[in-house]
């Protein structure tokens, strides 16, 4: 019976002592670039960073993450879901394979050309990332665009 009740204290005591007042801070996307690109398809990289000052990590999950290249719809980012890590900054990557066929159209063939000549592209994440932690859950909403330099 007593040890039954020191575990019962025990428990509470840990959870009570961890440190879950927010959910983890999400500051943005940064260093968007291309990493590969060819004739067949054009891989681009993001990294979403956030800050977590909790003593509990939990789960991110990117699965309604629009890719637009030249304001056209091109992909979507999967990815598994990543483990986030107590009390730290720490960022979850976001790569993409756009086949160069899907940029290609006839309404905006005229602003790829200039991306092409130019070597610039206009990149732009846009979507949902969600966390979970013990049944709680909870949405970052993702809009960023940047420009960013292409070579083939």
């Amino acid at each position: 019976m007593l040890r039954r009740i020191t575990f019962v204290l025990l428990f509470f005591l840990l959870v009570f002592n961890c440190t879950v007042n927010k959910q983890p801070e999400f500051l943005g996307l940064e260093n968007i670039k291309v990493i590969n690109s060819n004739l067949k398809s054009i891989t681009l990289k993001a990294e979403a960073l956030f800050k977590n000052p909790n003593d509990v990590g939990g789960t991110l999950k990117t699965d309604n993450l629009k890719v637009y290249i030249s304001d056209k719809e091109v992909a979507t980012v999967m990815s598994d879901e990543f483990t986030v890590p107590t009390k730290q900054n720490f960022t979850i990557p976001l790569i993409v394979a756009v086949a160069t066929d899907s940029v290609l159209n006839e309404k905006n063939l005229g602003g790829l050309l200039e991306s092409l000549i130019t070597k610039n592209l206009k990149v732009q994440y846009k979507g949902e990332i969600k966390y979970k932690v013990f049944g709680y859950s909870s949405t970052y909403q993702v809009d960023e665009t940047q420009h960013v330099k292409i070579e083939f």
